[in-house]
């Protein structure tokens, strides 16, 4: 057996032996499962509903508001304004709806007001101003002499439907829907190397605290062994992801059958989504997802060895986690923003000059070509990316193998970016 792959198993069975490695892996499913269970458990409570006072001195719009699950309205028009708002000082209404009676609908359309003792939400404010202002059209109607039943029969509501050139029929939503399932991928990656990058810092920095690394690096390459902790450690972190696969699938399948929780409460807001929830999954099916589980595989490879390389010269660099975060932003910055291109730029523009740059990026590009990828992304695009990719991995790991070689023997100083790039010419 190479000593790489000795280096190799002993990171892989170092980690997986760990306990917070053991303890984490199988409590974090138990704690997310449990959380969305919690916050499923809330989304079917139901709070009670606010009561509203309305005082209607034109009496126009009284009968116009509907009580509902949430609010329920009032008609406080023969009681003094003085006295309901004394009541609103008690708390026994939410807010008062006050419309005063003028000589015309052009005078009353800014003269209502809502008086409440917190700030009501936007939504409810626009509910009401909804309410009366249909109200106040048909009274106009009415006055210009309009049929105000012809005016609504002749009101269009179009629907347009969405056809591939091929003639094929397609959904809305659609570019949201492939943007949502490239961003899984990203996010996975992001995680991964967000979560296993440090373990790889944090094992250097512990090997080289005991002044274990002395002795080791008497008989291995520091290269070598550099990449034999990022391989050990990506191999412990997948099977991780795996056991939390499993598990969380367990976990969330007993909780809605055994328990009776619908963990699927939370997506109550968006009741259209869910009603054509095969229709979208038709979509998900006809995506190419064998292409992006290949190309999935290929940034995941690309972009874990390419940051693992970076996490593992500045534990190399430095003496402890607290010296290693002026190092850490320059890091997160680039996933950061990968993230954010993806969901501002990809979304609007898959195919846009932002979007193309970034997923040719090295290290942005494992995050923003996956969500590229379900929009159909040239091959030679492809190859250039990865390309870019793997070349940049090669260069950093060749600047990481020098910096881990020189501070893996370093002490009790804290280095600076100018000495860090000394430690390249050495």
């Amino acid at each position: 057996m190479s000593t790489l792959s000795l280096i190799i198993k002993r990171e892989f069975i170092a980690k997986v032996r760990n306990k917070s490695f053991i303890v984490m892996t199988f409590l974090s499913p138990l704690l997310v499962v449990g959380l969305i269970s919690f916050v499923a458990f809330l989304a079917t409570m139901k709070s009670d509903a606010k009561s509203i006072a309305v005082h209607d001195e034109s009496g126009m719009f009284v009968k116009d508001f509907k009580s509902s699950d949430d609010y329920t309205f009032g008609d406080f028009s023969s009681v003094d304004m003085k006295v309901l708002k004394d009541s609103l000082v008690a708390e026994r209404y939410e807010g008062i709806i006050f419309i005063p009676k003028v000589p015309d609908n052009s005078a009353l359309q800014n003269s209502i007001q809502y008086i409440s003792n917190d700030s009501p939400s936007m939504g409810f404010i626009g509910d009401i101003q909804d309410v009366i202002a249909a109200s106040l059209t048909k009274s106009n109607y009415e006055k210009l002499g309009l049929d105000v039943t012809k005016i609504k029969s002749a009101e269009a509501k179009v629907n347009i439907n969405l056809v591939k050139s091929s003639g094929e029929a397609t959904i809305k939503g659609l570019n949201e829907l492939k943007i949502g399932v490239g961003a899984a991928f990203g996010y996975l990656i992001m995680m991964f190397i967000i979560i296993y990058g440090n373990m790889v810092m944090r094992s250097v920095i512990e090997e080289k605290t005991n002044r274990i690394i002395e002795i080791i690096i008497s008989s291995v390459k520091p290269f070598t062994l550099m990449m034999g902790k990022i391989i050990g450690t990506s191999l412990a972190g997948v099977l991780q992801f795996l056991i939390w696969a499993v598990v969380g699938g367990v976990l969330i399948f007993t909780v809605s059958n055994v328990f009776g929780i619908d963990t699927g409460a939370m997506s109550v807001a968006q009741p259209g989504f869910i009603s054509g929830i095969f229709s979208y999954l038709d979509v998900v099916l006809d995506l190419p997802l064998v292409s992006l589980v290949v190309f999935f595989l290929l940034y995941f490879i690309g972009g874990y060895f390419l940051y693992s390389s970076i996490y593992a010269s500045i534990g190399a660099a430095v003496d402890s986690e607290t010296d290693s975060q002026q190092f850490l932003l320059p890091i997160i910055l680039p996933l950061m923003l990968g993230v954010y291109v993806g969901f501002f730029s990809v979304l609007n523009d898959p195919h846009g000059t932002v979007a193309v740059v970034f997923s040719m990026i090295p290290l942005t590009s494992p995050i923003v070509m996956l969500m590229r990828i379900p929009f159909g992304v040239p091959w030679w695009q492809l190859a250039i990316s990865l390309s870019l990719l793997f070349a940049t991995f090669l260069l950093v790991v060749w600047f990481a193998a020098k910096i881990y070689r020189v501070g893996i023997l370093m002490y009790g100083k804290k280095p600076t970016y100018k000495e860090l790039f000394k430690w390249l010419k050495y």
